[in-house]
């Protein structure tokens, strides 16, 4: 029987006056990669801001391994986020959310920030040099001079440093070239999940076919269900 990792319900979310999420149910087991896809300004990233704490306000249960992480919150957006990433929850943002003064290596050292992370950095650093072997190349390389997609890679291998059980990958593709596009999905799978989970936000769903156990739809906020079978081969 599989280990329930998140279990999301009844979730709604907005900034200020605006509702973004609208009474989302979803739930995610060790082992799988779920993928929900949609449209940009549908909600997507706001579901991984709501997991993570960061949004304006938000209602609904968000329970993380047993631990309740959600509940009824109003303003203060952040307050909780440090608790949560301690848990084991890594979020890899939309974009090129990077330090461009930093190089790769400094860079990927930040995701390190637990103290048994920080200790292993050195060799985490090298797991994430076989699954994106071009960084190990780059790493004195600042990464404010990186291509897009290298920058990219760069995100998803400062999350890969730490101690995370569930990695929210936010867009991965967002802006790529197709070739790049496909080597960056190519690495999520790559990425050893046994024990973990993973949930992909992205809009094109053809790169993601084979790459995914599940794919759930979003539209206006909602969960429209789950798009075909996308089995991972």
């Amino acid at each position: 029987m599989t280990h329930q990792l998140l279990a999301v319900r009844g979730l709604s979310a907005g900034y200020g006056p605006l509702r973004v999420l609208h009474d989302i149910d979803f739930t995610i087991s060790e082992g799988e990669r779920l993928a929900i896809v949609g449209l940009n300004g549908h909600g997507k990233t706001t579901l991984f801001r709501a997991i993570m704490q960061l949004v304006g306000w938000q209602r609904g249960s968000v329970t993380f391994d047993g631990v309740e992480i959600g509940g009824t919150r109003s303003l203060g957006e952040g307050r909780y986020t440090p608790g949560i990433v301690r848990l084991g929850i890594a979020m890899t943002p939309q974009g090129d959310a990077i330090f461009p003064g930093l190089t790769v290596r400094e860079h990927l050292d930040c995701g390190a920030h637990a103290r048994s992370a920080w200790r292993e950095r050195a060799r985490r650093r090298e797991r994430v040099y076989q699954l994106f072997p071009q960084l190990e190349t780059l790493q004195d390389a600042l990464v404010g001079k990186l291509s897009g997609g290298e920058r990219r890679m760069v995100s998803i291998g400062r999350a890969l440093m730490s101690d995370a059980r569930l990695y929210l990958i936010d867009e991965p593709t967002l802006g790529l070239a197709p070739k790049v596009s496909r080597r960056v999905i190519e690495a999520l799978v790559n990425i050893p999940i046994e024990g973990k989970a993973m949930v992909i936000a992205e809009q094109n769903v053809a790169v993601l076919t084979g790459a995914v156990d599940r794919m759930i739809g979003m539209h206006a906020g909602r969960l429209r269900g789950e798009v075909g079978h996308v089995g991972l081969e």
